[in-house]
């Protein structure tokens, strides 16, 4: 490709790009789910969670599943005045193998959530790994959307987890799903400080 092709294509390339960007003049706050059997579902809502507190806006996030598990994301976290946190306390489900309780700390883990989607001073609610919540049938699919629903207009939510249930994706702005490749575990590589923990 010639330079002068090269610079014709980006400048196309510029005007789409551009023209797509006035057309989008919707100011709202919208839900992102993030879900798939591939790593780092997490990891990317805890980016825009660094984004937001870079805005100095104000963060709630709900961990289910993964409660117990100190992480250094969790103890970054801790530090930041301007997040909130609210954990499951049975940690991974086959862990506890005991569905009762289970149920029992996802609905308390729900309600501290739940504060957060009506609380219109949180800019940005992440839901980690409520997808299984559903699947599980730990929590009602339906108070979930009705809950979403109803969260203050301008409030921001992520939603990561394998599995998401149709109703997620359909009430969703942005669905991403990520993809399993390859995963170091499989190579009997343990969870790395930093990395996965």
């Amino acid at each position: 490709m010639s330079t002068d092709q090269y610079k014709k294509r980006m400048q196309r390339k510029k005007a789409h790009i551009d023209n797509r960007i006035e057309e989008a003049n919707i100011d709202k706050g919208i839900i992102v789910l993030l879900t798939g059997n591939g790593k780092g579902k997490s990891s990317s809502s805890l980016g825009m969670v660094c984004r937001a507190l870079g805005y100095d806006m104000k963060v709630g996030i709900a961990k289910f599943l993964k409660g117990v598990q100190d992480t250094g994301e969790d103890a970054f976290l801790a530090k930041q005045a301007n997040v909130q946190t609210a954990f499951m306390k049975t940690g991974f489900t086959w862990d506890t193998q005991d569905k009762a309780y289970d149920t029992a700390m996802a609905v308390e883990t729900w309600s501290k959530a739940q504060g957060y989607l009506e609380d219109k001073s949180i800019d940005l609610v992440v839901l980690d790994e409520l997808t299984y919540m559903i699947s599980y049938k730990y929590l009602d699919e339906q108070m979930i959307i009705d809950t979403l629903n109803n969260r203050p207009k301008d409030q921001h939510v992520v939603i990561t987890g394998r599995a998401a249930a149709d109703s997620l994706i359909e009430i969703a702005d942005t669905v991403s799903e990520v993809k399993d490749i390859k995963h170091a575990f499989r190579a009997n590589i343990k969870a790395q400080k930093g990395v996965d923990v």
